[in-house]
């Protein structure tokens, strides 16, 4: 063989190559796309339902010792955003938020104090993931002025979210879901085929508290 004739199936099996790649990334845009849409009409008719029914939120605490009042979940919405990929519009990410608020009342005010480096972490860490609304505080002793501890006054409002964000080059769908059994993220990554009624349905248990295999 020539030595033309060697870079002439060189360049053919580059394009082959490029055109299985090709193949496979459109294969892969168009099942995310499908999920995406799936999604969005998923969780737009699950929020409506959810709206009449309120359901009862999971116990919240700051510390791991101060429990929140008797919580639920209400205003549920909904939002889709597109973008443009490859010259083409396509799903950004599906979102569905809500409020978590006290079951009976308005938001009431707490407090607690921390003074251990890994307590204060983690309450920190929890009042930025909703956001909850608080003021911090430092607590000095009288004479010495040497910090005695971290005090938070907060109210007794957060939220919770669930998030779809696609990756169309790999055909996989991220869901990232907040607050949904207390302050806590549970992040999960799918096959876009797999984004469909059982998936949702299982998501769906785990908003309203009931056993689920979600996650």
């Amino acid at each position: 063989m020539s030595f033309l004739n060697q870079l002439k199936s060189q360049a053919q099996s580059l394009q082959n190559q490029q055109g299985l790649q090709q193949r496979d990334l459109q294969e892969n845009t168009a099942r995310v796309e499908e999920a995406c849409r799936f999604a969005s009409h998923y969780l737009d008719d699950l929020a409506r339902q959810l709206n009449v029914i309120q359901p009862a939120a999971p116990r919240f605490s700051l510390d791991g010792r101060t429990p929140w009042p008797a919580m639920k979940l209400r205003e549920f919405r909904v939002d889709a955003r597109r973008k443009m990929l490859r010259s083409r519009e396509a799903c950004d990410y599906v979102a569905m938020g809500w409020r978590i608020v006290p079951q009976s009342g308005e938001p009431a005010t707490g407090v607690v104090r921390v003074n251990f480096p890994p307590d204060l972490q983690r309450v920190e860490s929890r009042l930025m993931m909703g956001p909850v609304k608080h003021e911090r505080r430092e607590l000095r002793h009288p004479e010495k002025n040497t910090l005695t501890a971290i005090e938070f006054e907060y109210r007794t409002e957060t939220r919770g979210s669930v998030r779809v964000t696609p990756d169309h080059d790999r055909g996989t769908i991220a869901l990232r879901i907040l607050n949904a059994t207390g302050f806590a993220v549970l992040e999960r990554e799918v096959p876009a085929v797999q984004v469909a009624a059982e998936l949702m349905d299982e998501l769906a248990k785990l908003l309203v508290g009931q056993p689920n295999r979600f996650a």
